[in-house]
């Protein structure tokens, strides 16, 4: 049972739910984690979202229309989970998104989940001085090779601003790493 509209028609039937839940869990949790991941760059705060992200799906999955893809709702979910505890700590800690995301390149080194060498590590704290929609558009496409059609659809926005946004993100990454 991988063809996702069968998927989705049992996860909206209360005596399949439980079952193509496992399924769904299965099919797409580690691509989940690494989104999740990318963002937040922490192991256990990505644990966290990535829980929260499948209870949200559970909860609102008779919400889906099929609009979108199962992947591209799915993926907005744990983007807007993400963006959300990067808020949540930031008003916590009483500084700015981009502080936090500072904070959470500086504590890579000591993630004992980071395998990361010196040169990843160079490149995230690259990806950490663009703004936060050029952070998702660059890690996206870099990192999880995500097509621009579906980033448009996870993302609510154009191909070609997302286009233009990674050219931008790319071109400031490299002009980091050559600074630096």
């Amino acid at each position: 049972m991988t063809d996702e509209a069968q998927l989705v028609k049992e996860l909206q039937s209360p005596q399949h739910k439980e079952k193509a839940f496992r399924e769904l869990i299965t099919l797409y949790k580690e691509r989940l984690y690494w989104h999740i991941r990318n963002i937040l760059k922490s192991h256990e705060d990505a644990d966290d979202v990535l829980q929260n992200t499948f209870i949200k799906i559970y909860k609102n999955i008779h919400n889906f229309k099929g609009d979108s893809k199962l992947f591209s709702w799915m993926y907005r979910i744990a983007t807007n989970e993400s963006i959300t505890l990067i808020n949540k700590n930031a008003k916590r800690l009483q500084i700015t998104s981009e502080e936090v995301q500072q904070l959470a390149i500086n504590n890579l080194t000591s993630d004992v989940y980071f395998e990361g060498d010196v040169i990843q590590l160079k490149l995230q704290k690259a990806i950490a001085t663009l703004p936060e929609k050029q952070q998702l558009v660059f890690n996206m496409k870099y990192f999880e090779d995500i097509k621009y059609k579906d980033m448009a659809e996870i993302l609510e926005t154009s191909e070609g601003a997302l286009k233009a946004s990674y050219h931008i993100a790319v071109k400031k990454i490299e002009a980091y790493l050559t600074e630096n």
